[in-house]
């Protein structure tokens, strides 16, 4: 079984760390019961992504798919999370599990930037045109790991 593992940083805040359960819950609700879905935190809030692991593959989980629940490809999702994902793995060497890129440039995003100003979208992308590079000078990979047009074009990741 999949499942998905929603990572964010930890917040001092209850309210901030609380949020990451409920998206969880949402996704949980949208994926169905076929995908397994949980959430963790990098630092500072329980649960930690080792628990968070332990969690997906108490419940059932053969393969674990970490998403860095982050706006940019800064360093912990490029660095920190993919490393506490493969130390959490280590426990379990039979399971497969790949980190994704965090949010990056996506037109869902941008929808939901113009909804909460309260600005409609007036020329919304079609699915075809939403893995375009948008970087000015059409630098494919300039916003690094979250590039949607690298990411477009890139296989399949490889489990573990």
């Amino acid at each position: 079984m999949r499942a998905i593992l929603i990572i964010d940083h930890g917040s001092v805040r209850e309210e901030a760390n609380h949020m990451l359960s409920c998206v969880a819950n949402l996704l949980q609700q949208m994926v169905g019961d076929g995908v397994l879905v949980r959430h963790a935190h990098m630092e500072l809030a329980e649960p930690l992504i080792p628990q968070g692991f332990a969690d997906c593959v108490n419940a059932g989980a053969t393969e674990v798919i970490a998403f860095p629940y982050m706006l940019s490809p800064g360093k912990h999702v490029t660095r920190d999370v993919p490393r506490l994902v493969a130390e959490a793995a280590q426990q379990f060497p039979h399971v497969a599990f790949h980190v994704t890129p965090a949010f990056g440039v996506n037109e869902k995003l941008a929808e939901l930037i113009a909804q909460r100003a309260g600005v409609p979208v007036v020329a919304p992308i079609a699915a075809a045109d939403a893995c375009k590079c948008w970087e000015p000078n059409a630098n494919v990979g300039a916003c690094g790991m979250a590039c949607a047009a690298k990411i477009a074009a890139a296989p399949t990741p490889t489990a573990k």
